[in-house]
């Protein structure tokens, strides 16, 4: 079957986009190697790459959902995500993220060099490439404001912890870095020493901000958070002392996160295995992908019994 009926059959095409976001979804991570994506591509090129309109998608939707859940406001928040080893697409300056457009986002490179991009970028992207350059298995990050875990950055007091199996397995003890002005070299740099160990760190006066494996992980370790200092805030009108979960208990917890490969300033980083989803991950060019997406909808068809 020829590409063009592919694409022009209404019912076909539908069926080829759901195999293409479910293809996409599946390896689009694991390709974030730069010569297998950029290689003699310009970045107008790179950035109209299957691979790359995934993350483009990925980002609105996250923009959104922190917006709907009212964890940015006006202009604030920014995310980004590797489109390479050493290139990163992310959110525009000056935009709220509830009405984000893919057009508004940039490619820059580990430099703060943009390669690719019709509107200025966020000045905060500084601090999420020293994650990148921190923390190489840092595939995405987010900043943003949710209002729980900020009252907790605005008054310097990290959360209590031991409390919630969720919170102790997918972030753990919350970090708190000083302040600096945002959007400068000096502001990216505070983050360094804490967050090859955290997940997610309060920044004081400011925040927060979250690196995953993907922008749908960093999402839920902002909300896990942000749920999490709601809940001790009504807890602890409601208790004092707040009742831990016992040290043996929490050991298994730890246990369990070594499994996932989720860092924390309780396990030795040498013990880390943060790298444990990737590692064993094939990676594929967005050629390839796309080619293995008319495979696999040549071969639905078939064993339908559509015409060839």
């Amino acid at each position: 079957m020829e590409n063009s009926l592919l694409s022009t059959s209404p019912n076909i095409a539908a069926l080829r986009t759901v195999i293409q976001r479910v293809v996409f979804e599946h390896f689009h991570r694991h390709a974030a190697t730069e010569p297998a994506v950029a290689d003699g591509l310009t970045g107008a090129q790179l950035f109209d790459t299957p691979q790359v309109n995934h993350l483009k998608a990925e980002i609105l939707a996250a923009g959104k959902r922190l917006w709907h859940r009212e964890y940015v406001d006006g202009n604030g928040g920014n995310i980004s995500v590797r489109i390479t080893d050493n290139l990163v697409l992310c959110t525009p300056t000056l935009c709220s993220k509830g009405s984000l457009r893919a057009e508004e986002l940039s490619i820059v490179d580990l430099e703060n060099n943009r390669i690719f991009g019709l509107r200025a970028h966020t000045s905060e992207i500084l601090l999420h490439l020293e994650i990148y350059k921190t923390v190489p298995q840092a595939r995405a990050v987010i900043h943003c404001h949710p209002p729980h875990a900020t009252a907790h950055a605005i008054a310097g007091v990290i959360p209590q912890g031991n409390l919630i199996p969720e919170q102790e397995v997918f972030v753990g003890p919350v970090a708190l870095a000083p302040y600096e002005t945002p959007g400068t070299p000096a502001f990216a740099r505070t983050v360094v020493p804490m967050v090859r160990q955290h997940n997610t760190i309060l920044l004081s006066n400011h925040g927060i901000v979250c690196w995953a494996d993907s922008v749908e992980h960093a999402n839920w370790y902002v909300e896990v958070v942000e749920t999490y200092c709601k809940t001790l805030a009504i807890a602890q009108k409601l208790r004092q002392p707040l009742p831990e979960i016992p040290p043996e208990k929490i050991l298994d917890l730890l246990a369990l996160k070594k499994k996932l490969g989720l860092p924390d300033a309780r396990i030795p980083l040498e013990e880390s295995t943060a790298t444990v989803a990737q590692a064993d991950a094939p990676v594929i060019a967005p050629d390839q992908l796309q080619a293995l997406v008319e495979q696999l909808t040549l071969a639905v068809l078939q064993q339908m019994g559509e015409p060839q």
